[in-house]
C-alpha cells in the first residue's frame, strides 16, 4: 500500500468513526455504509480529481488490502504463541 492510499484510508475511517459510531458491519449492509461514507469519498475524489466510482473502487481495494495485512499479523502473532506452547492445545486460526 502507497503513503497515499494509507492517508486516504486513514481519513476514511476517522469519519467512519463519527459517522458510522455503533453501527454492526456485520448486520448493516455494505451498500448502506458506503451511503454514510459518501460525502468524505466525494471530497477525496474531487482533490485527487478522481470520479466517485473509481474512488469506491480505491476504497474497497485498500480497505480489503489492510484488512489482509492485519489477518496476516494476526496469524503470525498466533503462530509465535503456538511456537511457544508449554504442551498444551494450540490456538487456532481460520
Amino acid at each position: 500500500m502507497t503513503e497515499e492510499h494509507r492517508k486516504i484510508l486513514e481519513r476514511i475511517n476517522q469519519y467512519a468513526e463519527n459517522v458510522l459510531g455503533e453501527i454492526d458491519p456485520q448486520k448493516v449492509q455494505v451498500s448502506v455504509q458506503l451511503e454514510k461514507l459518501k460525502p468524505v469519498m466525494e471530497e477525496i475524489a474531487a482533490e485527487k480529481g478522481m470520479s466517485l466510482e473509481d474512488m469506491f473502487i480505491l476504497y474497497m481495494d485498500i480497505a480489503s488490502e489492510a484488512s489482509c495485512a492485519t489477518n496476516e499479523k494476526l496469524k503470525e502473532s498466533l503462530q509465535d504463541l503456538n511456537d511457544g506452547s508449554d504442551g498444551g492445545s494450540p490456538l487456532l486460526f481460520r
